[in-house]
């Protein structure tokens, strides 16, 4: 069975808070469980010392058998100094696709024949 360390979501609609769990992979996200190893609200400032709350241990024991955590309790645990993150950088995250750049190429031939089109009757 594999173990991961996730977000589980709770509150009511559009006042999200949720519970750091450990639960299997292919459990529902908000599904039966192992064990809650914290919290997070993210509605609360991000210098409040109450917007995450991890039981430590716990959460380092679960990492040390091999426990796989989501993107985003990474991001907390880094944060918290309890699992250093590796950061993965995209390259090509912003570079835009092939379609794009044909219409961006097809708007810049156009812009070029209707300046040559204003330039023309001056000219005469």
């Amino acid at each position: 069975m594999s173990v991961s360390l996730r977000l589980s979501r709770g509150g009511s609609k559009k006042r999200p808070y949720y519970k750091i769990v450990v639960s299997n992979s292919r459990a529902p996200r908000d599904g039966k469980y192992l064990e809650q190893v914290g919290t997070y609200n993210p509605l609360l400032a991000k210098d409040d010392e109450n917007r995450v709350r991890i039981i430590e241990d716990r959460a380092r024991y679960w990492l040390g058998v091999g426990a796989q955590p989501t993107d985003r309790v990474s991001r907390l645990l880094d944060k918290l100094g309890i699992k250093e993150r590796t950061v993965t950088l995209n390259p090509n995250a912003g570079v835009p696709g092939k379609k794009a750049k044909e219409r961006a190429e097809d708007k810049a031939a156009k812009a070029a024949k209707a300046a040559e089109a204003l330039a023309a009757p001056a000219e005469a």
